[in-house]
Parts: structure tokens; sequence; C-alpha cells
């Protein structure tokens, strides 16, 4: 082995260091695997052909189809009414006009909105962790 140089904070050249080894040797956490490493660990075709799973999306779809078309027609009324409604959205409410309040309204609906999402969503998770559980022990 050879000395290192004054100064230089390496003990000995060639010693191990902290880096990693190049290798397999040890299975890699969930979060460091590719698609291919995780490829072979699930049936994903087999899920997905499984009525939970089928009935599971059905659910997914008829939450978010209507909850989008009604934001939609719901952010879109605004400018379609300011257009199309200029008498009745200049009407005052106190020292505001009703179009002020149906634009802030809408801050407040995509926040409700948002809110009935997380709360499916939570039950959605739910379910798909349930049908991967099942799958795993299969």
């Amino acid at each position: 082995m050879v000395s290192p140089e004054p100064g230089d904070p390496t003990p000995l050249i060639g010693a191990p260091t902290d880096i990693a080894p190049i290798g397999n040797l040890r299975l890699k956490p969930a979060h460091e695997r590719t698609g291919a490493e995780e490829a072979g660990d699930i049936d994903w075709e087999a899920i997905a052909a499984r009525p939970e799973f089928k009935s599971l999306l059905q659910r997914k779809s008829r939450f978010i189809v209507p909850a989008t078309i009604f934001f939609l027609v719901y952010y879109l009324a605004l400018p379609a009414l300011v257009g199309y409604a200029k008498p009745f959205m200049q009407t005052r409410v106190g020292p505001f006009n009703i179009a002020y309040l149906f634009a802030l309204s809408q801050f407040f609906m995509a926040w409700i909105i948002a809110a009935f999402y997380v709360r499916a969503a939570n039950i959605f998770d739910r379910d798909a962790k349930a049908i991967l559980d099942d799958e795993e022990r299969r």
C-alpha cells in the first residue's frame, strides 16, 4: 500500500470507502427498483381481470367524470354569464356585484370539490390496497 500525500484525507490509497459496492448483492428497497426489476413481483394482467378491480375503476369513473363536468361548467359559466347576461352580473349585492361574488365562489367550489375528491381517493386507495394485498397472498 502506498501512503497518502501530506494533507490528503484518504487514510490509504485503495482503502474501502463509503461508496456502495457495484452489483446486486442484496435486494434493493422498493423505491429504488426499476419497472423491469419489479415486473415479476405482481401479475398485473390478473389484477386487471378481477371483478373487484373493474368495480373500482367504475366507481372512480362515476366520481371523477361528473365532478370534472360540474367543475368545467361552473368555471366556464362566469365568462359566459358576463358576456351574455351582463345586466344580471352587474346587479349589486352590497358593495359587490354578482360577477365578483361568482368569481370568488369559484375558489370555494374548487376547495369543496378537492375535499370531496380527497375523501373519495382515500376510499379508492384503501380498496386498491386490499386488491393488491389479496393478490400477493395468492
